[in-house]
């Protein structure tokens, strides 16, 4: 695999930023199946946490390992504390995340533009994030998974008034909107196509009971989830083994 530590320009942050990407790699020595075809990668979106950036992932698990036989590119980007949002009193993370990201992203990189290809994964606010963006935008995934992910939004905002959320969406009343994942669900009976979603949650972990809600509307709403949930907390013992049981989760080509 290639590891890849991308420093780039956005035009909707105006700043420096980065993503840290892994590609997988060719090899001209051996048999045919090391010599890939020519098409473009199956990618992974992997979103980070609040209190993390986009290297993480590599440092606090083995995904580059766990990807290495996948044929998998995964794409890890910087978002800061924004709840993947365009942030009342800061930057335009949800434009970033969502036009531009992908758009640099398949223009530095070989990468398949077809739904089908495409997933988006996330722990904690990245599991937030990851459903946010396949349940706004069922065109660009066909897959999702959520890891200990904030699930009520709404929950978290009241619980909170003067905190960061107040940063991000100063009084805006998130019910009913694009921010909700609650409403996401609903919407998406308008969807011809729904990415299918992964949930999995720690018994112990603070958001659990969130999670359970989650897991409870979907079913009311008959909505295709898969859910896991085990003992564990919100730390990254629990991620790393959550997020091998998301790849064998993943519609992926194996072995193509």
């Amino acid at each position: 695999m290639a590891l890849i530590q991308c420093q780039f320009y956005s035009q909707v942050l105006n700043l420096c930023t980065s993503m840290t990407v892994i590609l997988p790699e060719p090899s001209i020595i051996g048999n045919k199946s090391n010599q890939f075809p020519e098409k473009k990668y199956q990618t992974l979106y992997l979103l980070h946490g609040l209190s993390d950036d986009d290297t993480i992932w590599t440092r606090r698990t083995s995904i580059e390992r766990y990807v290495a036989s996948l044929r998998l590119a995964v794409v890890m980007p910087q978002v800061h504390h924004s709840f993947y949002t365009d942030m009342k009193y800061g930057n335009k993370y949800w434009t970033f995340l969502t036009k531009e990201l992908p758009f640099l992203a398949q223009s530095f990189f070989p990468l398949s533009t077809a739904r089908k290809d495409n997933f988006v994964a996330g722990l904690s606010m990245g599991g937030y994030g990851a459903l946010k963006w396949a349940l706004n935008h069922p065109e660009a995934f066909s897959a999702a998974a959520s890891l200990s992910g904030v699930t009520d939004i709404v929950k978290r905002k009241a619980n909170q008034p003067d905190g960061i959320f107040n940063l991000i969406f100063g009084d805006e009343e998130l019910t009913g909107t694009e921010h909700d994942l609650f409403a996401l669900i609903k919407k998406t009976h308008e969807c011809e196509e729904k990415p299918i979603i992964y949930q999995c949650c720690g018994t112990e972990d603070f958001l659990y009971e969130d999670n359970l809600r989650f897991r409870k509307f979907c079913e009311e709403e008959n909505y295709p989830l898969t859910t896991k949930f085990e003992q564990g907390s919100h730390e990254w013992g629990y991620w790393d083994q959550a997020i091998q049981e998301v790849l064998d989760w993943l519609p992926l080509n194996k072995g193509q």
